[in-house]
Formats: structure tokens, sequence, C-alpha cells
């Protein structure tokens, strides 16, 4: 039987499959119990255009905590803007495997409204 972090992996490379196939931007995260990051992925999937995370200074003074869902709305909010200054509007959200709840859903929706287009 595969252990929790297996199963993820198999449910994130099925995602990144199906958005490799549309020849999109991907806006991929990861989280740990302790920090949140997103990345933006060129079409090929092999060059990083925009980052962000919890440990970006301007994020860690304005949060208390840097494991729950309002420094994941802080993340979106800067991956956002990250993205725009290089002219990025619309990605695939690439979920890495997590359930869209929590968090991720915090995340996709500060992103959203921060003018990202999923």
């Amino acid at each position: 039987m595969a252990n929790k972090n297996q199963a993820r992996l198999k449910r994130a490379k099925r995602s990144r499959y199906k958005i490799a196939l549309h020849n999109a931007m991907r806006l991929s995260v990861f989280r740990t119990s302790r920090h949140f990051y997103a990345q933006v992925y060129d079409e090929t999937g092999g060059k990083v255009l925009a980052s962000a995370s919890t440990l970006d200074p301007s994020i860690r003074e304005s949060i208390k905590y840097s494991g729950n869902c309002e420094a994941a709305q802080a993340v979106g909010a800067l991956i956002a803007k990250n993205a725009q200054s290089l002219g990025v509007k619309r990605v695939a959200f690439d979920r890495s495997g997590y359930r869209y709840h929590g968090r991720v859903r915090a995340f996709a929706d500060a992103a959203r409204e921060n003018g990202l287009a999923f």
C-alpha cells in the first residue's frame, strides 16, 4: 500500500500530464506544515518565471504565522502580482495532488482576486 505522499505525487503526475497536453503556463503550489510556496512555470515546464512563498521578506513581516490560510492568501496575492509584472495573465492551476480546500483554496481565491485567470 502506498503512503500518503506517494498517493499525492501520483495524483500530481496525472494532473501535470493533462496540463502539459494543453501547453499552458502552470501555477504550481507546495505546502508544508509551516510554509506555502508557489511558482509559475513556462509552457514546457522547464523554467520558473515567477515565484512567491511565506519566506519572502514582504510576507514574513505582514503575517504572524506562516502555516495558515492567511499566509496562503498573502502568497496568492504576491504570485499574482509577480506573474502580471511579467505579462502572465492566464495559467493552469497545478494543486500538486493536494485537495482543493483550506490553504490551497485560500491561495487560489487570492490569486484570482488579484488578476490571475485559471
